[in-house]
């Protein structure tokens, strides 16, 4: 009877989530920092609404589990030859993180975000001032900087493309790149490294880019003050989103899904005869579709991929590409001053990075605090938004290059 007990409670031990991972301490190390992420996202609230998905999927994809078929997540799976054959095996043995991982490796829902944003976005301030498209454009900078430095260390073009779109301060967008080129790759990178990465910088913005626009202007640039911008006719808005995916989808078709899904959002909001369908892009679909893809992204996250050098590789070049990015736009924004004979503020250049609207609010905080009366929000909206655009084209320059 003794023996019988005996063997029960072995065999209970050896099957248990504890025994697998006394056995693997690499995953408890995990589970500890998903814990910290979920402390940042809950009490910190660094982009809590993406965060805690992520570090709740990390949480989760590092559970121990003695048989392979009781795993919730199965990174082997997307280092395999992707078919017909290997989506059936997903959907089949694959665990429920596995099958939400689908809608990031076929990028849905990075573009189904793109809608969400396209429903909140007005393109206003851009087609009153089309100049802030270029420090929008400028603003990408830090992305073509970054790669080149990523391909000085020995990173493969992939992983260089992945790394540089980090500058854009575009989450949805580095997903969706980094899914393209990684997944499947031979790299001990992958797309929840880059998109926890994203993601923190992105939370970050307050941190990291005041130093760099207080550097980079002087008191009496700040001090700039603006005239009111017009207000565009409801044609001109109409307009606006039809016209940019027409020459987007022209000059880099790559780009063509995310920018067109930007673009339908914003002209469904702005025609006015589809408020039940704005309501609910905005709203649930916006909702549902961050769960999924914060959850399934963090999965990804799991010791291999983060207790590496090749991790701090890419924690050191993303804040590179943001600061590249924000000086290029600043660069940029302190030329167009000089040209117009001290008519531009160059902070609003700043906001030329896609993490919209913090950037363009930081660069209202900045002017304030240097003329109380300046009020900038308006005119950095322009180059925000323009950085949106230009983090999608930049995205599709880079599969273009990489991945074709």
């Amino acid at each position: 009877m003794f023996q019988i007990l005996q063997d029960i409670l072995g065999g209970l031990w050896d099957t248990s989530g504890l025994n697998a991972l006394l056995s693997q301490p690499q995953q408890l190390f995990m589970i500890l920092i998903s814990f910290g992420c979920m402390y940042l996202a809950i009490v910190k609230e660094f982009e809590p609404l993406l965060l805690l998905p992520i570090s709740f999927g990390m949480f989760l994809s590092n559970l121990p589990a003695i048989n392979p078929e009781d795993m919730i997540f199965h990174a082997e799976y997307w280092n395999m030859e992707q078919s017909v054959d290997w989506i059936w095996m997903v959907l089949h043995d694959g665990g429920l993180l596995d099958k939400l991982y689908l809608g990031v490796k076929l990028q849905i829902y990075p573009c189904l975000i793109f809608l969400g944003i396209g429903t909140m976005t007005d393109f206003g301030p851009l087609i009153a001032n089309p100049k802030s498209f270029l420090l929008g454009a400028a603003a990408q900078g830090g992305i073509f900087f970054t790669f080149l430095a990523a391909s000085l260390l020995g990173m493969s073009a992939a992983e260089c493309g992945s790394i540089a779109i980090i500058g854009g301060a575009d989450g949805p967008t580095s997903i969706y790149v980094s899914s393209k080129l990684l997944d499947g790759a031979d790299s001990t990178m992958n797309t929840g490294t880059i998109a926890l990465v994203a993601y923190m910088y992105m939370a970050l913005v307050p941190v990291i880019q005041p130093p760099l626009m207080r550097l980079l202007t002087t008191k009496k640039e700040r001090e700039i003050k603006m005239p009111q911008l017009r207000t565009p006719s409801k044609t001109e808005k109409i307009i606006f989103p039809v016209v940019v995916t027409l020459v987007v989808a022209l000059l880099v078709p790559s780009a063509a899904a995310l920018v067109g899904m930007l673009m339908f959002g914003n002209i469904l909001k702005e025609s006015g005869v589809c408020s039940r369908l704005v309501d609910t892009a905005q709203n649930a679909l916006m909702n549902i579709v961050t769960i999924f893809l914060g959850i399934s992204v963090g999965a990804t996250t799991t010791y291999d991929n983060v207790w590496n050098l090749q991790f701090v590789e890419v924690l050191l070049l993303g804040v590179v590409a943001f600061s590249l990015g924000t000086c290029c736009g600043l660069l940029l924004a302190k030329l167009m001053n000089w040209l117009s004979g001290g008519k531009i503020n160059p902070l609003i250049g700043s906001a030329g990075v896609s993490a919209v609207p913090m950037a363009a609010r930081i660069s209202q905080k900045e002017g304030a605090k240097a003329d109380p009366t300046n009020f900038l929000l308006m005119h950095a909206m322009g180059p925000n938004v323009a950085g949106v655009i230009g983090s999608a084209v930049a995205a599709g320059v880079m599969l273009s290059v990489i991945a074709y």
